[in-house]
């Protein structure tokens, strides 16, 4: 199994889960992370990731961390300086519509949208509530763009495209999309050489339906149109996804894959968790297994059943232990205060 990864985690893109699977992955085989300074949650994000923004990392020690999965903007010249230079790198997209409609609705204070009532009205005239001078633009425009590293205002010509895309396939070993999210964790647990159990995973850091709302036809074209960078960065992405499904894994494969693992996160569901899945945050017995409310989203999480023998209350609460609440655990196990 490989061991040494970078994830960059794009923001409203399935990408807690799949940290919550690193999470778990690093645990279990005893691997190094490579946290935010201070036991942050953010490697100073929105700054383009520095080395020195790393808990640890020293430019005169050669120590190498195995896993960098925290939010970071992406610069590749920096990251190479924390992991080692066999590291896979992945990320994962979601559709860009879908995004900003979650977006708008998880950065509602963001100074792009906190002068509108809906995101249809900010997307009839965005250039009048958008300034591409503040510091929380990204979350209103191109916000994957951003997070790979680019101008979220930039040129949207051809050849500029042409070579963004270039740039993101020399850096990163595949491009994961968050629409097929089982396909996806097959296709991660064949590169990685990982087994089943270490791919499963309860969705996490999910809004509850009833603040979601479905776009107008006429919005959705405005919304590709202003963010047409992440558009072009979505589709060329879910394209090459297909294409190596079919050269690495074959359709009928895939779909005995997903088969099993959707089996096996159902029978893991059957054992963990009292109910059939997710909770309103208000009905969430366990504190500590309560996440992080942001904005008008309600993020939703899960009750354990109780009497669970301890191996497996273990194993089901890491499934779904939040992301800050799991990021704290593993960042005390690797950094222990020191003794009183």
């Amino acid at each position: 199994p490989k061991t040494d990864i970078v994830f960059l985690k794009v923001h409203k893109s399935a990408s807690s889960t799949v940290m919550n699977i690193l999470f778990r992955f690093g645990e279990t085989h005893n691997l190094t992370f490579a946290f935010p300074r201070g036991g942050g949650f953010q490697l100073y994000y929105p700054y383009h990731f520095l080395a020195r923004f790393v808990q640890g990392f020293s430019p005169r020690s050669p120590r190498r961390f195995n896993i960098l999965c925290h939010h970071m903007r992406f610069l590749q010249p920096e990251v190479q300086k924390v992991v080692p230079s066999s590291a896979v790198y992945f990320s994962i997209l979601r559709n860009p519509v879908q995004l900003m409609e979650s977006s708008f609705v998880y950065y509602r204070g963001a100074s792009a949208f906190s002068r509108v009532r809906s995101l249809e009205e900010f997307l009839r005239h965005p250039q009048r509530y958008y300034s591409p001078t503040s510091g929380d633009r990204h979350y209103a425009r191109n916000l994957i763009t951003f997070d790979f590293g680019f101008n979220p205002d930039g040129d949207v010509s051809p050849q500029r495209v042409q070579l963004m895309l270039k740039a993101i396939e020399a850096s990163f070993d595949f491009v994961l999309i968050s629409e097929y999210f089982d396909e996806s964790m097959v296709l991660l647990k064949e590169m990685l050489c990982w087994d089943l159990d270490s791919v499963v995973s309860f969705p996490l850091n999910t809004r509850d339906s009833s603040t979601k709302s479905a776009l107008p036809e006429a919005a959705v074209e405005k919304l590709k149109a202003w963010n047409r960078l992440d558009w072009e960065i979505y589709t060329h992405f879910n394209r090459t996804f297909w294409e190596r499904i079919d050269r690495d894994i074959g359709r009928e494969r895939m779909r005995r894959e997903v088969k099993a693992l959707r089996e096996r996160q159902a029978e893991l569901a059957r054992t963990c968790l009292q109910g059939t899945g997710s909770v309103a945050p208000k009905d969430i017995k366990d504190s500590s297994l309560r996440p992080l409310q942001h904005g008008g989203a309600r993020i939703l999480g899960y009750n354990l059943k109780q009497g669970l023998d301890q191996e497996l209350e273990r194993t089901c609460r890491r499934l779904v232990t939040p992301e800050l609440q799991y990021s704290s655990l593993l960042y005390k196990k690797q950094f222990p205060p020191p003794p009183p």
